[in-house]
Parts: structure tokens; sequence; C-alpha cells
């Protein structure tokens, strides 16, 4: 029976991850107990992807107690109810139903996927986990050895340090600035009413976002969304501050035996409302978000063979914005990687961009953005993500007009107000020849 139950649900996803319609139409609802939610209805397979988020995620840790929303978000799915972990496991099986649950600096969120026949079983199960989670004693200890596994592993790896190292420089006393794993004494020490409180804390009503794709009308999900999340908190804990960013520029060493340098970088960043967002987003494709095209792929490995891979991205945060990117390279050669991107994020700053840089960016851009929507189970992580950064249904409409809008104006003044060299701030994990760190 469970194998069979387990080909079905693949039968049904591998349909579900079919390409979407080119338009994809969604429909805000806002339910009788005042949920609201983003709907797109297709019903040519009984199939149901359903995703909630809720603001706030690791962010939300008591003093004291980091990794508790991360040990308790793992736990979720360890039983819940009259289920323990073992029966859950086999319940969620014969109804050949998914569910996930992951938490992030500024989310948690929960993933839900299942068959319009098994619905209402689903749901119920899905319910248990959000207001009646058991969390026994066995779970805790076991999912407790894991997290602290991942914690002993991310200590000997360069790219966690790096990242640990990076993120304590630029953001400090902010949850951001810390490890949401936490550590091996806070993880080690956390107790079951530590993850009680993180539960009530993170899981509430008015942090809460919802989208819904596949085989449901607004009226079947209205009804759906009251009963499963009516009997959630009304509130959660308060949300953190936006962060202070320390952005000195220069570089950081953080000694570690190994022979390759991992190196982090960072400047200030934008915010998704900037009237300058597009532009500056089309313009780090061009300098690094591009993969092989971009200036920082050609320079770094195309021209000099200091590196696999180079890249650079806009990471707009609840509390910070920060344009960062990532390069690793041979302890003997990282040196000159961190003076090639120096050099290039100046030199685009001062001289821009093409119109033929210009024009083959909005070409990738606007064309791979449709490809995105390849299911309904992406559909509604999308949908869920928009409505987070506080975007209109009409956003994936009007998208690429955003984009084709970009003039080389507009782009070349960006680079110059928005690139920051004197900012640029670089974390490197290794033993880098010849580079030393003027940042403490």
């Amino acid at each position: 029976m469970k194998r069979l139950t387990a080909l079905i649900l693949s039968a049904i996803f591998l349909l579900a991850a079919l390409p979407a319609h080119a338009e994809v139409e969604i429909e805000e609802i806002t339910t009788p107990g005042g949920i609201n939610a983003w709907l797109v209805e297709d019903h040519s397979i009984p199939f149901v992807a359903l995703e909630l988020r809720f603001r706030g995620g690791t962010s939300l840790d008591a003093p004291g107690k980091r990794g508790a929303v991360n040990l308790m978000t793992a736990l979720l799915e360890e039983g819940a109810g009259d289920l323990d972990a073992r029966a859950f496991s086999r319940e969620t099986d014969r109804l050949a139903a998914t569910f996930s649950y992951d938490a992030g600096p500024d989310s948690l969120g929960v993933s839900a996927r299942f068959l319009t026949e098994n619905r209402e079983a689903s749901m119920d199960l899905l319910k248990d986990t959000l207001v009646d989670p058991r969390f026994d004693e066995e779970a805790i200890e076991r999912v407790r050895a894991q997290v602290i596994s991942i914690i002993q592993s991310d200590a000997k790896d360069p790219q966690e340090i790096a990242g640990a190292s990076f993120s304590s420089l630029l953001y400090g006393d902010h949850p951001y600035g810390s490890d949401e794993n936490g550590t091996v004494e806070t993880v080690s020490a956390l107790t079951r009413e530590d993850i009680l409180a993180a539960h009530e804390n993170t899981i509430a009503r008015d942090r809460l976002y919802v989208s819904a794709a596949g085989d449901i009308t607004a009226e079947e999900l209205s009804s759906l969304l009251d009963e499963l999340l009516s009997d959630l908190p009304e509130t959660g804990a308060p949300l953190p501050e936006d962060a202070a960013l320390n952005l000195p520029g220069g570089v950081k060493v953080v000694d570690y035996d190994t022979p390759q340098s991992v190196a982090l970088f960072a400047q200030p960043g934008l915010e998704r409302e900037d009237p300058d967002f597009f532009a500056a987003f089309v313009l780090n494709h061009i300098l690094g978000g591009g993969g092989f095209e971009s200036r920082l792929m050609t320079e770094v490995r195309e021209k000099r063979g200091l590196t696999y891979g180079v890249y650079s991205y806009l990471a707009d945060r609840d509390d910070a914005q920060v344009w960062m990117g990532s390069v690793a390279s041979a302890n003997d050669r990282v040196a000159e990687a961190v003076d090639v991107i120096a050099a290039e994020w100046k030199r685009i700053s001062e001289n821009g961009v093409t119109q033929e840089e210009l024009d083959d960016a909005k070409t990738y851009l606007t064309g791979a953005y449709p490809l995105r929507f390849d299911g309904n189970g992406t559909i509604a992580n999308i949908a869920v993500g928009m409505q987070m950064d506080g975007l209109g249904t009409e956003y994936i409409a009007n998208r690429n007009d955003k984009v084709n809008a970009v003039t080389l104006e507009d782009i070349n003044r960006v680079a110059r107000e928005r690139l920051l060299p004197d900012k640029l701030t670089f974390v490197v994990t290794g033993q880098p020849e010849g580079l030393t760190g003027t940042i403490n």
C-alpha cells in the first residue's frame, strides 16, 4: 500500500510540474474568519499546493535560546495530535500527502501538497502539526542530536566558517549576525518549554501569508483556511528591529587550514520598494548575476582562471539590504581574485555598462521569467513570496515591463550612485597568500 501511494503521489507531482499556462491569474480572497490568501485555480489535475509563511522565523529566538525556532520547526513533522512520529509518517504516506517545514532568518514556511480526494484528511493532519505538535522528549533528543551534528560539521566547513564570520561582521548583535542553528551549547540547553515558547512566538495569525494553487475553488479554500488556521494564536513575539550594517570596506582574513580560500563580499544594497531597484537588478545581472556572461565571471574566471565561479546578487532581507557575492580560489591566487573583483566593481561604477550589455540582460531576464512558473507548487511558492515582498497580484503581468523600462541612462546613473567601491567589504576564510586583513 505504501509503495502504491508513493507511486500515485509521484505521478501527480510529475503532472503538477508540467509547464504552467503563460498567464497566471491570481485571485485575492478574504475568508469569513479574516484570513487573506491568494489563489491560482487549476483544475487540470486533482492536486493542490498550499503555502503558509509566518514572518519572523529564526530571528525570533529568545535571548540565550539561539536555535530554538530551528529545532522547533524540525520537530513539527515528528508527531502531532494522537500520532507519534512513526504513526504520523505512515498517515501522510497513506494519504499520499507531503508536508515540509522550514525556518529561515525572516520567515517560517509550511508547504503542503495533497490530492483533492484526500483534502479534508490531509488538512486535519496538517492542522495538528500547527496547533497540536507533540514535541515528544524522544523526538526532541533525536532531532537535537541531528542539529548538533550539523553545527559540528559546519564548524569544519570553510564556506560555513566564512558565512558565520561574514554575518557576525555585518550584522553584529542582530539575529542575522549568528547561526540560526544555534551553538552546541545553546541547543544542548534547550528544554521542551523553550520549544513550546518558540512555537507560540512564531506561528501566529498576525504574521501569516497564504497562497494556494491547484484543484480548489475560492469558496473551498476559504472554508479550508478558516478550519485549518482559526485556532492559531492571534499574535506572536515582536519582530526584530532593523540591523545596523557594518560595511567599512577592506578585507578581513579568517585563518583556517584549507588549500582553497572562500571570499564573501558585500556593500549596502536596496529595498525592493526603492525606485532604483529594477535598474540595480539588471545592473547586477551584468555585473555578477548573469553566469558566464557576467563581468565578474569574465574577468575572474575566463580571463585569469582564478576560480570555477564567482557571482553577486541583491539580498533584500526584512531587516537589512546588502549587495553581496562570493568567490573561492586557491590560497595563492585568492588575493588576485579579490583585487580583480574590487577593480571591476569600481570600473563599472565609474564607466557604466554598454547598450549591448543592457539589451542582452533584458532579453535573458524577460525570457527566463515565465519559465519559473512550471507547476502549481512553484506558483504557490512564488505567490506567497510576492505577498511577503509587498507586491500586488499584477506583478507577474508587469514585471517584464519594469525590466524593459530600464534605460541606459537609468542603469549607468544607478551604477554611479549605488555601487560603492569604498564600502565593498571582503571576508576571506583560508590561508590566503599575500592578502593582509585591514579589518579586525
